[in-house]
């Protein structure tokens, strides 16, 4: 286990009616003026927006709104909230809505406390940011986690490049959480969201770190509670316990719980972040896409730690002649999941067609940062083998 530094200092309000509280909290972290940022008009219609807005007519907050967010936040769109919000003098920023909402927020309170800085540089990782508004979060789809973790991602039209930052300015002051929001979330949204909370587990537990057993450990038990309640949700989209298991284990999963004492390997991220920022496509539904192929094409560097997987999260039985064999029904298993959820375990199940040489030659390169680095840590991988990924999984 590595030295590492633990400290998350989001206050959770989790439970029903907990949206009531938006004034109070905001209050408690010193906004007087709050700029409400919300994604589509799904909030308004189901009363949300109404609600926050009493919250903060009650505790005497003013506020603006700005909406418009889109999934694969825009750096075109944070540049307006920024103007929109240094004219408006906003001192706090409540996000309404997703993973996307929030990282939008993030990107204009750090924006606005950087007056002059270019938010791209700070994603870019040319400057690291040092302040930032305060960021309160309602959120309405468990998947990014976003809520309580320590990153913030923007895609640049220009290019229609993904990156992002992992910065402890970036946690939010506080993350109100109250599964019923989470009803009207489309079955497909809920799948994707469920994917990409197993993901920033995955990408934290498949590391080259040992004796991480604790850690490990949380990590399994995330996993398997999305296993069991993901069905659970899509078959009953109002069901309480189902969506209140999967938003708590939306936020442990990525807010290092999960990945404490390790080095995390966030391959199949970068290699999605590049489908997402090239064609659009819903995060957790790319995760779903590239993950099997990536993990056979490194799987036999640590046959030991995919035989974990497989055992402790998939209840495989253990393949004393051919252990490689368990290690590929873990990895069946978890496709078997994943389809099960109606999410694609090949890139042309997107629907974007079949990649091309092409394509993959520029994905490939985007995704080394035009050939400056190697991406992944439990395997490093260089563009050669991140072609071969995609060939794989296209």
């Amino acid at each position: 286990m590595i030295d590492f530094e633990f400290h998350i200092p989001t206050k959770v309000i989790f439970g029903k009616n907990a949206e009531q509280y938006a004034g109070r909290e905001t209050k408690a972290f010193g906004g007087t003026r709050a700029l409400l940022h919300y994604g589509s008009d799904r909030v308004r219609n189901s009363g949300l927006m109404s609600t926050v807005r009493k919250s903060l007519d009650e505790q005497g907050i003013s506020y603006v709104e700005l909406g418009g967010v889109v999934p694969n936040p825009r750096l075109s769109a944070v540049y307006k909230g920024i103007e929109f919000g240094m004219k408006e003098k906003i001192d706090f920023v409540l996000a309404v809505g997703g993973g996307s909402v929030i990282d939008s927020s993030k990107a204009i309170a750090i924006g606005i406390a950087h007056d002059g800085v270019d938010i791209w540089d700070i994603n870019d990782k040319k400057i690291r940011p040092t302040k930032t508004l305060p960021v309160g979060c309602i959120v309405t789809i468990a998947a990014a986690g976003s809520e309580t973790s320590d990153s913030m991602v923007l895609t640049k039209e220009e290019g229609w490049i993904k990156k992002g930052i992992h910065e402890p300015i970036c946690r939010p002051a506080f993350a109100i959480m109250n599964p019923e929001l989470t009803y009207t979330c489309p079955p497909y949204q809920t799948a994707s969201g469920c994917v990409d909370i197993m993901m920033h587990s995955l990408e934290r537990y498949f590391s080259q770190d040992k004796n991480c057993d604790l850690t490990d450990r949380f990590a399994e038990a995330v996993l398997r509670t999305i296993i069991k309640y993901a069905p659970q949700a899509l078959a009953d989209p109002h069901d309480y316990n189902a969506r209140a298991e999967i938003m708590w284990a939306s936020s442990m999963s990525h807010n290092d719980v999960t990945g404490a004492g390790k080095i995390h390997d966030y391959a199949s991220h970068q290699l999605e972040q590049e489908l997402s920022g090239m064609f659009d496509v819903a995060h957790g539904a790319g995760l779903a896409a590239v993950w099997s192929s990536w993990a056979r094409y490194v799987c036999k560097n640590d046959v030991d730690r995919f035989i974990r997987y497989a055992i402790n999260v998939w209840d495989c039985e253990y393949d004393m002649v051919n252990p490689e064999n368990t290690v590929l029904e873990g990895i069946s298993r978890s496709e078997n999941f994943f389809q099960s959820l109606e999410m694609p375990i090949r890139i042309s199940g997107l629907g974007i067609g079949e990649l091309t040489d092409a394509q993959i030659d520029e994905l490939s390169l985007k995704c080394t940062f035009f050939e400056t680095r190697k991406i992944g840590n439990f395997v490093r991988l260089d563009r050669e083998d991140i072609k071969a990924i995609y060939r794989m999984a296209r």
